[in-house]
């Protein structure tokens, strides 16, 4: 009589060290699990459907203000604070974990147009149409409890009075210069009471300043003019000039800086002019805010938004900031309000334990798998939009599918050649000039 018996040997299944991951062993034959596909399939459509009724993007909404939100600017030494500044010339510092104003800034006459921070965290610059430049000590606020320094006011460290209002400020990263923008591009530095260097490229207002966080030295520029001009601070005049088309056309435009004769991806969506943009720190995303009185997160790879987050007392957004670690996004409005939105509408709050993390990891990994199937991209897909905003859009669609039909025709009843067929990513660009 012949027996079958299991044998083992404890060195396949036993751990070297306590340190080490449990061995295990899984027979992947698809003929063991002829039903794995359709349990998957079902895992996902549950998570779909479930990621849609745990969406509470939604925070908490900060009051305090008294008329709109203009700008707003990060500090990158202090995860919670962030700065914002008003059309009346208030300057406000901001506790988000408590939602409450810690500290206020006051002293500007007209709108608060700029606001930046330098890259140790110390200093605050602002700036605003009453043609001054201010800096400010950043107070620090962590140890404080929550009743200590509510509304106190701070006194500006430098004030820098121009010839011109501004529109913009930014500060370079790693160094101790900031670039001011308006009827033209100035160069400050803290020490010095007058610009360092003055860059101008025609007549017509420059709108916004952002430096290059990989190259200090480099820094762009967008004007009323529909143009974006890319500077050098080791050059004397302007590196290139790229003119556009597109003058609120609701879509955003992504560019290689060395190579501007076409955009890389156009980000559509937005049923009015997009006010402001701002990156995530992983650089994997961005989130916009519109005229529309909505704001958008886009891949950054991705011609449609993600996600969309609107209320019903929100009003036209002017700015957005992501937070430093990339896990909110909070907006200002013209409704005097700041707004606290979590980066992903379904994620949950607080501590995780390692069991909660690694089956929320599977079950997105799930959802990515099926993706593409009709029913879970269906669910996936969808956002529920305000009556006037789905109203604009269906307006929009229509008015570009019948200029692509007109295009059509008109090429149908032309001599062959005489219409080329140009890209959209290239249709919105006039010249580039050197």
């Amino acid at each position: 009589m012949k027996v079958k018996i299991i044998s083992r040997s404890t060195d396949d299944f036993t751990r070297e060290r306590s340190q080490d991951l449990q061995k295990v062993f899984r027979n992947y034959d698809p003929n063991l699990r002829s039903q794995e596909r359709g349990v998957e399939y079902a895992r996902a459509l549950n998570a779909a459907k479930l990621e849609k009724i745990f969406a509470r993007p939604f925070v908490g909404a900060m009051d305090g203000h008294i008329d709109a939100v203009s700008c707003m600017a990060k500090n990158p030494n202090h995860l919670k604070g962030i700065f914002s500044g008003s059309m009346d010339g208030d300057i406000r510092l901001w506790d988000l974990a408590n939602r409450r104003t810690v500290c206020q800034f006051p002293g500007h006459q007209g709108a608060v147009r700029g606001l930046t921070v330098s890259t140790d965290g110390q200093t605050l610059v602002s700036c605003g149409t009453d043609c001054t430049v201010r800096l400010w000590n950043v107070p620090d606020y962590r140890n404080k409890s929550s009743s200590d320094s509510v509304g106190n006011a701070a006194v500006p460290i430098a004030v820098y009075v121009w010839k011109h209002a501004f529109w913009g400020v930014d500060h370079q990263w790693g160094g101790n210069l900031f670039a001011t923008v308006g009827a033209q591009v100035d160069i400050w530095d803290h020490d010095r009471s007058e610009p360092v260097n003055t860059f101008k490229w025609g007549n017509d207002t420059v709108m916004a300043v952002r430096f290059n966080p990989g190259e200090p030295d480099l820094f762009a520029t967008s004007s009323s003019d529909r143009s974006i001009i890319l500077f050098d601070l080791r050059m004397s005049s302007p590196a290139r000039k790229l003119i556009m088309k597109a003058n609120e056309d609701t879509n955003c435009y992504s560019y290689d800086a060395r190579k501007l004769d076409e955009a890389k991806c156009v980000h559509g969506d937005h049923v009015s002019a997009v006010m402001d943009v701002d990156y995530s720190p992983t650089g994997r995303e961005f989130v916009t805010g519109s005229y529309d009185r909505t704001v958008r997160i886009f891949n950054y790879n991705g011609d449609h938004s993600k996600e969309i987050y609107h209320t019903k007392r929100m009003q036209r957004v002017f700015c957005v900031k992501y937070s430093c670690d990339g896990t909110y996004v909070i907006s200002g409005s013209d409704d005097t309000n700041l707004r606290l939105w979590k980066a992903k509408a379904s994620e949950q709050l607080g501590v995780l334990l390692p069991r909660e993390r690694r089956k929320q990891e599977y079950l997105d990994a799930v959802k990515d798998r099926y993706k593409h199937l009709p029913e879970v991209k269906r669910i996936v897909r969808h956002r529920h939009l305000p009556k006037p905003i789905y109203k604009a859009a269906t307006l929009r669609r229509t008015m570009i599918e019948a200029e692509r039909r007109k295009d059509q025709r008109r090429r149908a009843h032309s001599a062959p050649g005489s219409m080329p067929v140009k890209p959209f990513r290239k249709r919105r660009i006039i010249k580039e000039e050197e």
